[in-house]
């Protein structure tokens, strides 16, 4: 099989998982989890003047993206957001094969003595969180950093939660989360099925 028809029958496989697993968010709801937790963004910051979002790659930087949207809706404010890639920093790196090196974006000056607010789609292990403190330890020096998630999935291997969270989805291991964005995928929603071998981009 070449590489184009196996790119095909992959897309395939994926497409027929996808119908397989049930809805558990759509658009509507993605959209109200992220104004509530703009609105608890700006009450637990009492405002954002120092906030700065930094997503990480992929959909948590659209995520982070739309939540500053709704922030400047709320606060009138324009509010600072970028990327943070943590691929280097990942401790799996010499079990998975290479990946890409995705894009840090720092917004403005610096980091030192702003509240950095990290954006992810799903709240799993805790690892790449790990991996993204370690990233962000390189860059600056915050005032505090939280977390704002879409989907906290449980099962978590290290000592970390988040400050913000969409919803809360209790799961189990034989289980899978994809989250779906319109900016990557045409569609807003978070989908939850059984993990399978095929399954690719999932949590």
């Amino acid at each position: 099989m070449d590489a184009q028809n196996a790119a095909r029958t992959t897309t395939a496989q994926t497409a027929a998982h996808d119908r397989d697993m049930r809805p558990v968010l759509d658009a509507q709801d993605i959209a109200r989890v992220l104004t509530r937790i703009a609105h608890e963004i700006v009450e637990r910051a009492k405002g954002a003047d120092d906030v700065v979002l930094l997503g990480i790659p992929t959909r948590g930087v659209h995520l982070a993206r739309r939540l500053a949207a709704k922030l400047e809706e709320i606060t009138g404010t324009k509010i600072p957001v970028g990327s943070l890639d943590i691929t280097m920093y990942r401790d799996d790196l010499r079990m998975k094969p290479a990946r890409a090196i995705g894009r840090t974006e720092i917004p403005g000056d610096d980091l030192d003595g702003r509240l950095v607010v990290l954006v992810d789609d799903v709240l799993f292990s805790g690892r790449t969180i790990r991996a993204a403190l370690d990233a962000l330890g390189d860059l600056g020096r915050p005032r505090a950093v939280q977390l704002a998630v879409l989907v906290d999935r449980g099962h978590r291997e290290l000592p970390i939660r988040a400050d913000y969270v969409g919803k809360n989805l209790p799961t189990s291991l034989r289980e899978t989360v994809k989250v779906q964005l319109q900016e990557e995928d045409g569609r807003d929603a978070v989908l939850l099925g059984q993990r399978t071998p095929q399954a690719t981009g999932q949590q």
